[in-house]
């Protein structure tokens, strides 16, 4: 057993510094974004939140939950927003407390497309780069679970609304406080809907056919928000093999690797990755092409235990790992890997569920 507080020689990677475009990581160990639920029916970050962050900021970063750009595009029941004054004010207290702790906060901002639901929107009818549904699950709701609903395929003369609302966003995130934001480009919302072609079935404008054109509006998004923050402030998060909410692309290595490539003239913070599939639906290493290629900081996500992690990180595969389920259980996770120590179990119950139980009072070491 290694001597508390000192991490073993194979782990010591993970705790080395880290600059990710303009903000310091003290480590490499990176909380991924997790959807939690605790936001209530008004969208609006609370005191709970700002706790179960700060219990947690003791990672190199963590990236906050993914976060409704605009409003009425709810994809989840109760998850947050940073649309109105409100939720600024109520993210405000989540940063401050992060920040109280010596942590650093980025927003995962996001718009929900076909994934998002009448139910929870007021009746409002879906959208998407095509009129294809989400099949094979269903969503939570106040009426309980409902299939997906067939979204309504945007015009090309709607997206720049859409590029202007994710700016919005990104303002309202610096006005929170945040040290940045991470665009979500992953798991089959909106701009991962435009970028894959399984979703993206669309026949003309610019925003069709070729990788070129279905890459646009991911691009078009990041240029508004760098135009905010600064690009070294700036992530995205992709997930080119993940099947979740019907999502697949016909060349997931192919799409990966053009775009590490058009992300080199950007010069992001970093470059987030889910390396699988949740469903193994897809397989592929799409890890490889993205570091042969993108010249920035690289963030791997997706079942990593600390020892793998850390083995990439040396061998130059990854320079730093996002962390989901075991954050989720292990507030304390950066310490109890130095010293060793056991994990929590997470309870799935709880991952949605309201209230502080399966939030915030999972233990620490102590």
């Amino acid at each position: 057993m290694p001597s508390p507080g000192v991490a073993q020689p194979s782990l010591e990677p993970l705790f080395q510094p880290l600059q990710a475009g303009d903000v310091h990581l003290a480590n490499r160990i990176v909380m991924a974004p997790l959807t939690r639920c605790r936001a209530g029916v008004e969208h609006i970050p609370n005191a709970l939140m700002a706790e179960h962050y700060a219990q947690r900021a003791s990672a190199g970063l963590l990236i906050a939950e993914a976060t409704m750009a605009m409003e009425g595009n709810s994809a989840f029941w109760q998850e947050p927003g940073i649309y109105n004054q409100a939720q600024i004010d109520g993210w405000r207290l989540v940063t401050d407390a992060v920040h109280d702790q010596g942590g650093k906060i980025f927003l995962q901002i996001w718009h929900g497309g076909r994934a998002c639901h009448p139910a929870l929107n007021g009746g409002r009818q879906p959208v998407a780069p095509s009129a294809i549904a989400i099949t094979g699950d269903e969503v939570h709701t106040p009426e309980g679970k409902l299939p997906y609903t067939v979204p309504r395929a945007l015009q090309d003369d709607e997206l720049p609304a859409i590029v202007a609302g994710f700016k919005q966003a990104a303002q309202n995130a610096k006005a929170a406080g945040f040290d940045g934001v991470e665009v979500h480009g992953a798991n089959g919302y909106l701009l991962d809907e435009f970028w894959r072609d399984g979703a993206n079935q669309r026949s003309e404008g610019k925003y069709a056919g070729s990788i070129e054109n279905r890459a646009r509006l991911m691009l078009e998004v990041l240029t508004a928000v760098c135009e905010v923050w600064g690009s070294e402030r700036v992530g995205l998060r992709i997930s080119p093999l993940n099947s979740y909410n019907s999502m697949i692309d016909s060349d997931p290595v192919g799409i990966s690797t053009w775009l590490a490539q058009a992300l080199n003239a950007y010069k992001l913070a970093y470059l987030h990755v889910m390396r699988g599939d949740f469903f193994q639906q897809q397989q592929g290493d799409v890890l490889s092409p993205i570091r042969q290629h993108y010249q920035g900081v690289l963030i791997g996500n997706m079942g990593y235990s600390a020892e793998e992690a850390a083995a990439a990180i040396a061998a130059g595969k990854l320079d730093a790992v996002a962390f989901g389920t075991a954050f989720l259980a292990n507030p304390d996770l950066p310490a109890r890997i130095k010293a060793g120590a056991p994990l929590n179990a997470p309870n799935p119950a709880t991952f949605y569920s309201p209230g502080a139980a399966g939030y915030t009072d999972y233990p620490t070491m102590g």
